[in-house]
């Protein structure tokens, strides 16, 4: 049985739904922290356990029977490695066999921007490789729904104002990735395997403005503001400061060219191209000018 946590989530339920189209509903499980909140995949046919990172009993309960576990890294910043730790020794004493871990794609995870984000990671690494389970890990690079989350799901009036200067990442759909997730949970060759998840080019946000001028029949600049401008603009607008200091440094660990690691992995996982940045695009800002 393959079992999902995070089932709740967009990465997680786009997965199940990949999952469903590949294995009978009977062999999938989700972890969910509030039943109540999976009713739809129950209705599915998918067993629901309940368990929390932070709660080991819980988890080595919801993992027992489970052959493949796809553990998505948490979203509590509350001791994020820890809890990735919890989770992968509950597996380990459970019995998984194999585990595939939902990490991030980035040049130097301790020394980045966004370390209070990677260093989770890299201890789940290393806890993964340590722990005996076969396992995969995919490194993920930036969601392309990172960009809308950056800039505001409405097209920018004023230009595309964003403090990551010429620095490139290769976007890719979310829907994509839990695509290839699906793909390596139910195929074999996947042991003991780091897979880079990316698309195959690279976008600035000079890019980006480009490609939004294209979509909306207008143009777009692009506005590369200092730091502290940027800041100082989002904490005028309202938005509360450790959604501003994130953002921020997303930013500049994008400036610094971390994320800049393109690759074909992805395009091999799902036999096809991926979503081309300017259609992922087309599906946020079409019809919202």
């Amino acid at each position: 049985m393959i079992l999902v946590t995070g089932s709740t989530g967009h990465f997680g339920k786009a997965t199940i739904d990949f999952l469903l189209k590949k294995i009978p509903s009977s062999g999938i499980a989700a972890l969910a922290r509030d039943r109540n909140k999976a009713v739809d995949l129950a209705a599915k046919g998918i067993d629901i356990r309940t368990g929390d990172y932070t709660d080991f009993n819980s988890m080595v309960k919801a993992f027992t029977g489970i052959e493949k576990l796809l553990l998505i890294s948490s979203n509590d910043m509350n001791d994020r490695g820890g809890q990735h730790v919890n989770a992968i020794n509950a597996a380990q004493k459970a019995g998984v066999k194999h585990i595939v871990y939902t990490s991030a794609d980035i040049k130097d995870p301790l020394q980045s921007a966004i370390a209070f984000i990677t260093d989770g990671h890299d201890k789940a690494e290393n806890q993964i490789k340590n722990s005996g389970m076969t396992y995969t890990i995919l490194k993920n690079n930036l969601y392309a729904e990172c960009i809308p989350m950056f800039l505001g799901e409405k097209l920018p009036g004023t230009g595309v104002f964003f403090p990551a200067g010429p620095g490139k990442t290769p976007f890719a759909a979310r829907i994509d990735m839990a695509e290839a997730a699906a793909h390596v949970l139910t195929t074999e060759g996947h042991g003991n395997k780091e897979y880079s998840i990316s698309s195959g080019t690279s976008y600035s946000f000079s890019d980006v403005a480009d490609i939004l001028s294209e979509i909306s029949g207008r143009k777009i600049a692009y506005l590369d503001p200092p730091k502290e401008v940027f800041t100082e603009q989002l904490i005028k607008a309202g938005v509360p400061e450790m959604v501003v200091g994130f953002t921020a440094a997303f930013a500049e660990a994008i400036k610094r060219d971390e994320f800049n690691l393109p690759g074909t992995t992805l395009e091999s996982l799902l036999g096809r191209k991926p979503i081309s940045l300017k259609a992922f695009l087309q599906t946020v800002y079409s019809t919202k000018k």
